[in-house]
């Protein structure tokens, strides 16, 4: 599920080899059904002016569609010998990268679909993840393979040498905003960072004794990051020396499976497989004690609205929940709707509307004061 840059629209994925677009502000559907994949789409991405769609397939394949009305631009773009598992565009809009099961990437032009140069090797493994560099001249990529790559965006050129340095394959990356730094987790019980713009070597490994990372991410201002962990903890770091600030944060009693800054960096939600959701000092990651109680499974995603007030979860027991940002009171009662798990949310860029998508294949527009 991706949302249109304005806010005005959102388009799913799924299993049924389909993509659909969705006004954002009513939740109806917009156009038929967007038919062209022969199999499971895998992931979708607007570009930045928001008028074109990409999305990747199970069958090694990507297309192009038109991000107002979502018609088929009737562009099939080739290249990959094994599923697509994920997407970007440059933050320009002229470029696409993907990242496929066969252990490429691939560079595209974002309006024609001609593949751009030959395939970008060196993965030995899945690439599980890609990302433009804020200034669109740097493309890093994370593989199961347990490396991260960092590549010139208009050659394809290997910049530096391999990230390395977990053991188990890269699940999540991210940059900092002004691009200087990467932050990755991974299966092997690290978080590390390292340098975003030449020489890709390891900045600074963040080495407390963290289990499987399953979460992380950076504050607006890219001075800090927080790691939530299997092992049931929190860690806040120095989002540039890498050095952990304060203490082990731990308060739920089951694995960590989501977490976010408030948007101005003062505080961090985390939710957790125990049902929960914690609020946690965004500066020194100390625990404000705070425990947010009415999800009946664990929390699947969190975010924060736009000016910071209130939270949005989304749980495995299929509802949605509001919560005051700094009391941790419920808003209202649970928001039944979907028919299984939910996956994730987001409040729109206003902050009036909440989008949510599930497991039981839809996405749901819910008024955020409910």
């Amino acid at each position: 599920m991706a949302l249109s840059p304005d806010g005005t629209r959102v388009v799913s994925g799924s299993e049924d080899s389909t993509l659909r677009l969705w006004d954002a502000m009513t939740g109806a559907s917009i156009g038929i059904p967007m038919e062209g994949h022969p199999y499971s789409v895998t992931c979708v991405a607007f570009s930045p002016d928001g008028t074109r769609i990409v999305s990747g397939s199970y069958y090694s394949t990507l297309r192009l569609w038109d991000g107002v009305t979502g018609a088929n631009m009737g562009i099939l773009m080739k290249g990959h010998t094994d599923g697509v598992s994920c997407v970007a565009f440059s933050p320009d809009g002229t470029r696409i990268v993907s990242g496929s099961r066969d252990s490429t990437l691939r560079l595209w032009d974002s309006v024609t679909g001609v593949c751009i140069g030959n395939p970008i090797e060196g993965h030995s493994s899945s690439v599980t993840y890609v990302a433009f560099s804020p200034d669109g001249t740097r493309i890093v990529s994370g593989s199961e393979d347990s490396t991260l790559w960092l590549w010139d965006s208009e050659t394809g050129v290997r910049i530096g040498s391999p990230m390395e340095g977990h053991t188990y394959g890269v699940s999540c990356v991210s940059f900092s905003p002004d691009g200087t730094r990467i932050a990755s987790g991974s299966g092997g019980s690290t978080l590390r960072l390292w340098d975003g713009l030449a020489s890709g070597g390891i900045k600074n490994p963040m080495k407390e004794p963290i289990n499987l990372v399953k979460c992380a991410t950076f504050s607006t201002d890219g001075i800090r990051s927080v790691s939530g962990s299997e092992d049931s903890t929190l860690w806040l770091w120095d989002g540039v020396t890498g050095a952990c600030i304060g203490n082990l944060m731990k308060g739920p009693v089951n694995l960590v499976t989501c977490v976010t800054f408030s948007p101005d960096g003062t505080r961090i939600v985390s939710g957790s497989e125990d049902s929960t959701l914690q609020l946690w000092d965004g500066t020194t990651g100390a625990s404000m004690g705070i425990s947010m109680k009415g999800h009946t499974s664990g929390v699947s995603c969190v975010a924060f609205s736009p000016d910071g007030t209130r939270i949005v979860s989304g749980s495995r027991d299929s509802t949605l929940r509001l919560w005051d940002s700094v009391t941790g009171a419920a808003i209202g009662g649970p928001t039944p709707g979907h028919f299984a798990a939910v996956t994730c949310v987001a409040f729109s860029l206003n902050g009036i509307r909440i989008v949510s998508g599930s497991y039981d294949y839809t996405l749901r527009l819910w008024d955020d004061v409910v």
